[in-house]
């Protein structure tokens, strides 16, 4: 896996200097999750575009414990299938079929 607080670390310091304050929370953690990972790049690089988005969602991969977490977010908060799929711009479809191997 790459050194993912190295890689933004570097990129704030030479890019981005002043967003460092804003993600020094999540680089303090000792391991990233995909989902820190996530945020990092929200913060530093802004929302992405239509093209890129499109792109980068095809790209994306998850592993069995950030999936656990999006899911126990779901439980915590209380939201269906669409409205998770909504807020960590996945397909309702990946969700059900999450949920189906994931039971929680």
């Amino acid at each position: 896996m790459p050194d993912y607080k190295r890689i933004y670390g570097d990129i704030l310091n030479s890019r981005y200097p002043d967003k460092k304050k804003y993600c020094e929370n999540i680089l303090h953690n000792d391991i990233l999750t995909h989902l820190d990972v996530i945020k990092l790049n929200t913060i530093i690089f802004g929302e992405a575009t239509a093209e890129s988005w499109n792109f980068d969602k095809r790209h994306r991969s998850y592993n069995k414990e950030t999936i656990l977490k999006i899911l126990q977010y779901q439980k915590k908060n209380k939201l269906s299938n669409t409205q998770l799929a909504m807020h960590y711009s996945l397909s309702r479809n990946t969700v059900a079929r999450w949920r189906k191997l994931f039971v929680i």
